[in-house]
C-alpha cells in the first residue's frame, strides 16, 4: 500500500495502519488450528440441526472464483452440509467461471439455481454508473450478486448463508476512495440511476445495507457464516486442491471471474483514477505470508493485461453496453467524481461500521 490511499499513515518505522491492524486486531483472534476446527464443527452441527427435514440446510452464492468455490467445497466435504448453490448471472461471466461452476456442481453432487438478472436493466444501471464518473463502478454487479442471493434466501426461508469472505486473501480492505463503497446504499444507487438512467428498474434486486443488516439479520434471524476463516486457507494450495479434485481452473488474478470486473480493476481504475486494487489484494497475501513484498512490487510494476487484449476488452465492454468505442472513451476521459457528488447515506453506514468494529464484529480496517 502507498499514498495512492490518500488517508494512509505510517509510523516511525514505516509501518502502515493496515499492517498494525492485522497484527493487533485480526491475527490475535484468527485461529485455523484446533480452536478454528472446533468452531467449524460446532457451526456445522448447528446448521445441520436447523436444517433437519429440509431439502437444504444453507445457501452459498457461487461465482466460480476461488473464494466461493473453496467455501462450497469446505461446506460439503468438511462440514457435511447440504447447501443450495445460487449463481447470480449479471451478464459478465467468463467462460472459465461458468466451467468452474459446472465442475463443482457435478463433482460435489450439489444443486444449482441460477438467477439471471434482466440484462436491459443491468445494462442501464451500469451505463448510468459509468456516466456518473465515480470510482465505484462495480456497485451494480455487487448489488445484483448480494441482493439476489439475500432475497432468494429470505424467500425460501433458508437461514444460513455461507460466504467465501475471508482474512487470508482479503484482510487488507481497499479504501473507499478506490471504489470500495462500504455496502449497498439504495439512496446512492437510485440517485445515480435517476440522473443518468433511461429505463425503470422493475425487477433489478436491491437490498439496502440497513435492511440487510437490521431486518434480515436482526429481525428475521439470517446468519452469515464465513467458514474460510476457520480452516487453513492458502490461495495456491486451495487452487491446486480444487484443480486436482474437480479440474477447476485458476484465474490470473482475483475477481477475474467477471469480465467487467477484470476490465474495471485492471484498466479503468488504474488508468482513469490512478488506483491499483492489486495493491490491497497483494498486501493481504503479504501479511498472511503467502507472497513476498518484492514479488508483489515486481508484479504490480506490470499490467495484468497486454495492450492488445486491453483494446479488445475496451471494444467488447462498449459494444455490450450498446455504446460506441468513442462514447466509452469520452466517459473515460471525463472529469472524475466521487460518491460525495450524489445523494447517499454514507454517514449512516459509517456509524454502523464503527459499531461493528467496537463490538468486534469487523476486524478489518474499514474506511
Amino acid at each position: 500500500m502507498d499514498t495512492s490511499d490518500p488517508n494512509i499513515t505510517f509510523d516511525d518505522s514505516g509501518v502502515c495502519e493496515y499492517c498494525r491492524n492485522f497484527d493487533e486486531q485480526i491475527q490475535p483472534s484468527w485461529d485455523t488450528g484446533k480452536k478454528g476446527a472446533a468452531e467449524l464443527d460446532r457451526l456445522a452441527a448447528e446448521i445441520r440441526k436447523a436444517g433437519a427435514g429440509k431439502e437444504f440446510d444453507c445457501i452459498i452464492g457461487l461465482s466460480g472464483g476461488l473464494d466461493s468455490s473453496y467455501a462450497t467445497y469446505i461446506a460439503k466435504e468438511r462440514m457435511g452440509l447440504r447447501p443450495l448453490l445460487v449463481h447470480v448471472d449479471a451478464g459478465w461471466n467468463t467462460d472459465q467461471a461458468v466451467g468452474n461452476i459446472e465442475k463443482l456442481v457435478d463433482g460435489l453432487g450439489l444443486q444449482l439455481f441460477t438467477e439471471v438478472i434482466n440484462w436491459q436493466e443491468m445494462k442501464d444501471l451500469q451505463t448510468a454508473f459509468l456516466r456518473s464518473q465515480i470510482a465505484d463502478q462495480d456497485i451494480p454487479q455487487d448489488v445484483a450478486f448480494f441482493s439476489g442471493l439475500y432475497k432468494f434466501a429470505r424467500k425460501h426461508r433458508i437461514k444460513y448463508v455461507l460466504t467465501g469472505a475471508n482474512y487470508s486473501t482479503e484482510c487488507c480492505r481497499e479504501p473507499e476512495e478506490w471504489g470500495a463503497y462500504p455496502g449497498i446504499d439504495k439512496r446512492l444507487i437510485n440517485a445515480i440511476h435517476h440522473r443518468f438512467g433511461k429505463r425503470e428498474l422493475k425487477t433489478f434486486p436491491i437490498v439496502d445495507i440497513l435492511v440487510y443488516k437490521i431486518w434480515y439479520q436482526q429481525v428475521m434471524g439470517m446468519k452469515i457464516v464465513r467458514p474460510l476463516n476457520l480452516v487453513p486457507y492458502i490461495k495456491a494450495e486451495a487452487e491446486a486442491e480444487l484443480a486436482k479434485l474437480f479440474g477447476w481452473q485458476r484465474f490470473q488474478h482475483k475477481h477475474h471471474e467477471s469480465r467487467f470486473t477484470r476490465f474495471y480493476e485492471d484498466y479503468w481504475m488504474p488508468r482513469k483514477f490512478g488506483f491499483e486494487k492489486r495493491r490491497a489484494h497483494f498486501s493481504s497475501l503479504i501479511m498472511t505470508g503467502q507472497l513476498s513484498r518484492d514479488a508483489a512490487l515486481d508484479r504490480i510494476s506490470r499490467p495484468e493485461m497486454d495492450s492488445h487484449f486491453i483494446t479488445q476488452e475496451f471494444e467488447f465492454v462498449a459494444n455490450k453496453l450498446d455504446m460506441t468505442v468513442d462514447e466509452l472513451q469520452t466517459i473515460f476521459e471525463g472529469e472524475n467524481k466521487t460518491f460525495h457528488d450524489y445523494p447517499n447515506k454514507r454517514w449512516a453506514i459509517g456509524i454502523g461500521a464503527r459499531i461493528m468494529r467496537a463490538l468486534g464484529m469487523e476486524k478489518r480496517l474499514f474506511r
